[in-house]
């Protein structure tokens, strides 16, 4: 009984906010559909000086909204989503 409480409280402090709610996943705040928008963007985008320009705006912002999740995240689900954003972003730009 003892574990099944411990298990219930981990799994309580990993998935749900202050309101007991399950939050796997919320909508969009802004830097996140900054780094969506400018992505798709340099996909149309064949003028290298804007493409790369556009990279960077989206790497900022998905940068940014990671570190949001890190310190800012509802739960630890999404601070650990905002943590390995922040090491694959990066490593993708090594």
């Amino acid at each position: 009984m003892e574990i099944e409480k411990s298990i219930q409280k981990i799994v309580d402090i990993t998935f749900k906010d202050a309101q007991g709610k399950v939050v796997l996943a919320q909508k969009p705040n802004l830097p996140l559909v900054v780094a969506g928008v400018a992505t798709l963007l340099q996909k149309f985008i064949n003028y290298k000086v804007l493409s790369d320009g556009l990279n960077l705006i989206s790497f900022g912002a998905l940068l940014t909204w990671a570190c949001l999740e890190v310190f800012k995240g509802v739960n630890y689900f999404r601070k650990a989503l905002g943590f390995f954003t922040i090491i694959l972003t990066i490593l993708a730009r090594v």
